[in-house]
């Protein structure tokens, strides 16, 4: 078996997918924590995701939550973390993670480095801190013992090491065997992407140098890998996200997470401008959202956002969507779990890596009411419609060379299909010919799928 060829990767027929055993994959997924390697009982959590057809997890290599592991045995005599001895915990957990995930084809997107692992509460905790390990000292490392402010003032220089920024030779030393720890492990499975950190705002040499690392350890292996880089400003127009747009050559594939910042039209329309970049750039690659802000249990918007943005992204071409953790996203929980289950059905009833955004295909539409994605060109015509609450629209289907269309409406929220409606036109569609769609209830989440009679 071709290994390399059965992992995950961009899709060969249209690159803004995902393909994954050698077939097209729309990644679906949601999760009750970001390291979610580290919680007790992940098999059921992953059986539950599986279950409602969500295959895609995030994993970050984080350890700051209770109950969680730091990667390091502690030093017997003196009670410090030994950066040269491996938890064995933390790894057991971590390769149980990969072989329970590559079982069920669910696809997880690491985060090498978590950078509020690194500041407040959690460095005074953390083995690199220099006051817990054996294996240097604040004088050596030039690493601080106490950073109490928010990652985002770049406080730590462990994020300075490589050789492009300070060149931090003891430090990077114990980088490099952690990241090896890791990717000794990871590479082995089909199902793996790589993040290369957590909303960083950090020098872009510092992602650059472990995106291109991991490139040439996965090349050494045989294998390939694919990377990106999640940036921290909530404007994806910010000239940091340009460090991913920009270079297609150091990263395969791009976050846009913080989108999800956003709401109503200026959420589809930030996704399409990126889109329009993707395809600037030169090489077209899967964009990912690993994370869906959105619940009224959070500070990031309501439930009805983090919702509302799901079914956006996926219309809007992105190629992964998944709800974030509690309390700032929905996670999986029932709601979360409803959602994950109608967007695999809608996908599964059209050949959704054919289609393109096509929001301009509807009339008579308020700016957040409805969302469009559809294909247009060759001989199979098809369309689908998503209504954030309720509606009608007038949709554009010219493009059928039919007298006869056949509606299929899809209740999100209750993932249940109604049945089939065939609407007989008195001759064969012309240009500029409209359809009016009109929800079945006035209110509530709705998906409409149109094509041509059999």
């Amino acid at each position: 078996m071709d290994m390399d060829r059965d992992r995950i990767r961009p899709y060969e027929k249209n690159p803004f997918y995902w393909q994954y055993k050698n077939r097209p994959v729309l990644l679906l997924g949601g999760s009750v924590e970001d390291n979610l390697f580290q919680i007790a009982d992940v098999e059921r959590h992953l059986d539950l995701l599986s279950s409602v057809g969500g295959n895609y997890v995030r994993c970050t290599m984080s350890s700051r939550d209770p109950g969680d592991v730091w990667p390091f045995e502690k030093d017997e005599s003196s009670g410090l973390y030994d950066l040269e001895k491996p938890g064995r915990e933390y790894w057991r957990r971590f390769e149980r993670f990969l072989k329970l995930t590559s079982e069920r084809d669910i696809i997880l997107q690491i985060e090498m480095w978590d950078r509020f692992d690194y500041a407040r509460g959690p460095w005074r905790e953390n083995p690199f801190n220099p006051k817990n390990n054996v294996n240097f000292t604040v004088a050596d490392s030039s690493l601080k013992e106490n950073i109490d402010t928010h990652p985002a003032r770049k406080e730590n220089a462990f994020f300075r090491s490589v050789p492009a920024l300070e060149n931090n030779e003891l430090v990077l030393k114990y980088q490099h065997a952690h990241a090896d720890r890791i990717l000794e492990r990871s590479l082995q499975y089909p199902n793996v992407l790589y993040c290369m950190d957590n909303e960083t705002n950090e020098s872009p040499l510092w992602g650059a140098y472990w995106s291109e690392y991991i490139r040439a350890r996965a090349k050494a292996a045989g294998v390939g890998a694919e990377t990106t880089e999640m940036w921290d400003p909530w404007d994806l127009h910010d000239p940091m996200h340009a460090n991913t747009y920009d270079h297609p050559e150091l990263y395969s594939f791009v976050d846009i997470s913080q989108n999800n910042h956003n709401c109503c039209h200026q959420h589809w329309v930030n996704a399409l401008d990126i889109r329009r970049k993707i395809v600037e750039s030169g090489r077209i690659r899967p964009l990912t959202t690993v994370k869906t802000y959105g619940a009224n249990t959070g500070h990031f918007g309501r439930s009805r956002d983090g919702q509302e943005r799901f079914w956006r992204h996926i219309f809007a071409g992105v190629a992964a969507v998944r709800f974030h953790r509690p309390p700032s996203g929905l996670g999986l929980s029932e709601l979360a779990c409803a959602h994950i289950k109608s967007a695999r059905m809608l996908s599964d009833s059209i050949d959704i890596f054919s289609c393109e955004p096509a929001r301009e295909l509807l009339g008579e539409c308020s700016l957040n009411e409805a969302f469009c994605t559809a294909r247009v060109s060759g001989e199979n015509v098809e369309y689908a419609v998503f209504f954030t609450d309720g509606g009608d629209t007038l949709l554009d289907v010219s493009a059928c060379e039919s007298k006869t269309l056949t509606l299929r409406w899809l209740d999100i929220v209750n993932s249940r299909w109604l049945d089939e409606q065939e609407v007989v036109c008195e001759s064969p569609l012309r240009f500029g010919e409209n359809l009016r769609l009109v929800t079945p209830q006035e209110f509530g989440y709705w998906a409409v799928v149109v094509k041509p009679h059999a």
